[in-house]
């Protein structure tokens, strides 16, 4: 007679763990996990994460999906052991984000982190990441990889320096920390890089904020060494080397990006930085700044070539007290401080009369001319940036990226009178 014990069906084997602080945090995670997987899944702390992979039960595991919000930052060296150990075990991690800084979730996703899903999640978006976790590895090429160099050539730009261009020179400047100064740099110029499919200006984007610079982490874009050499060595450098030092988003936008290690801001002087921005100019129609918040010595070179210098505000008394210091130095150095275009970020909504008051009052106090002000993009801007991607990409219909775009083609428009009067 059959036992009783050999009726009783086999447990699951487990094929997937969460891994968090607190899994009660996401709620709708535990309910796409229990869709996904029934029962085949187990949930883990941070603390327990290393010794279960490190037994053979983990030998069953496919993937771990690995919580983490803004709490967690201060854990990033344990989070990122847990990582590296689940990738030495060949089990795979997808990465569950909620307000993670783009810095943290860049360095995770850096270690190897297979895929990456925000939360709260998207409808679908973990079965997805399983799907695509499942698929079977692409068969390894008969033929030999390219050189690495190689590689990363296909990324940079295709065209040839001739000099033939006397582009627009945009820089960029937050008047304090977290203004947006970066996120509007980058948007801008990739609208002004795809106002037309077929005869849209040639655009490239400097990140000079040798320590903070993010333009690579908002588009997803690697760090190149070469960046480093060109820095080093402006005086021996020609437009060919300029350009190879770029990447390309899309095939759109051009991108001299910061460093990858973080370099004192006067690693260069006045000179070297005008090189940089001259040589800039002459192979592109447009050349958007995104510039430290520091005022650095060779912040003169970059607002006497400026054709325009965005100054990123908020409306708060910090941005009021640092234009006025701003407004005073330049005016005692006898630089052109008349270049200073004021944008405001997160600005009051039409219907906010009581903030649109405190806006005039502003302007009225500091005898300046707020002449373009930008709606709150809310989360969908963090999100993007997350994505390394530009609103119009993600969010097309954000009120900030409709601004920006109507922006970029009253700037453009404005160029193209400007060059039909001088001809």
């Amino acid at each position: 007679m059959t036992s009783v014990a050999t009726l009783q069906p086999d447990p699951a084997p487990i094929v997937a763990c969460t891994i968090s602080r607190d899994v009660q945090n996401f709620e709708l995670l535990i309910d796409d996990m229990e869709n996904a997987l029934g029962e085949s899944w187990g949930d883990l702390s941070f603390d327990d994460a290393l010794v279960f992979m490190g037994q053979p039960e983990a030998a069953t595991l496919e993937f771990v999906a690995i919580a983490v919000d803004a709490e967690d930052e201060a854990d990033l060296t344990r989070i990122s052991e847990i990582i590296r150990t689940a990738k030495a075990r060949e089990i795979k991690v997808v990465l569950i984000a909620d307000q993670l800084s783009p810095i943290a979730l860049h360095q995770l996703l850096r270690l190897g982190a297979d895929d990456f899903v925000p939360y709260p999640l998207p409808d679908g978006a973990l079965d997805e990441a399983i799907e695509r976790l499942r698929q079977p590895a692409p068969p390894p090429a008969p033929i030999a990889a390219p050189p690495e160099d190689e590689v990363e050539a296909v990324a940079t730009p295709k065209f040839k320096a001739k000099g033939d261009r006397e582009g627009v020179v945009l820089p960029v400047h937050g008047l304090a920390g977290g203004s947006g100064s970066s996120t509007f740099a980058v948007n801008l110029a990739w609208e002004l890089a795809t106002l037309s499919k077929t005869d849209a200006p040639r655009v490239c984007l400097l990140d000079l904020d040798f320590q903070y610079g993010s333009a690579a982490t908002y588009l997803d874009l690697p760090r190149k060494e070469i960046v480093f050499e060109v820095l080093s060595d402006t005086a021996n450098i020609d437009s060919d080397t300029f350009l190879q030092s770029m990447l390309t988003f899309n095939d759109r936008l051009h991108v001299f990006t910061a460093p990858a290690d973080m370099l004192p801001l006067d690693i260069l002087g006045p000179d070297e930085i005008g090189r940089i921005i001259d040589m800039a100019a002459a192979n592109f129609d447009y050349v958007i700044i995104d510039m430290p918040k520091t005022i650095v010595a060779w912040t003169e070179s970059v607002l006497t070539r400026a054709h325009v210098y965005f100054a990123l505000m908020e409306l708060d008394l910090r941005s009021a007290q640092n234009i006025l210091r701003l407004v005073r130095a330049l005016k005692a150095e006898a630089l052109p401080h008349e270049k200073l275009r004021y944008v405001l970020n997160r600005a009051p909504k039409f219907t906010d009369l009581s903030g649109k008051s405190r806006v005039k009052r502003m302007a009225e106090s500091l005898d300046i001319v707020i002449e373009v002000q930008l709606p709150d993009g809310s989360a969908q801007v963090t999100q993007a940036n997350d994505h390394g991607l530009p609103l119009a990409e993600t969010s097309a219909k954000n009120p900030l990226r409709k601004e920006i775009q109507k922006l970029a083609k009253s700037l453009h428009d404005l160029n193209k009178g400007v060059e039909a009067g001088k001809a």
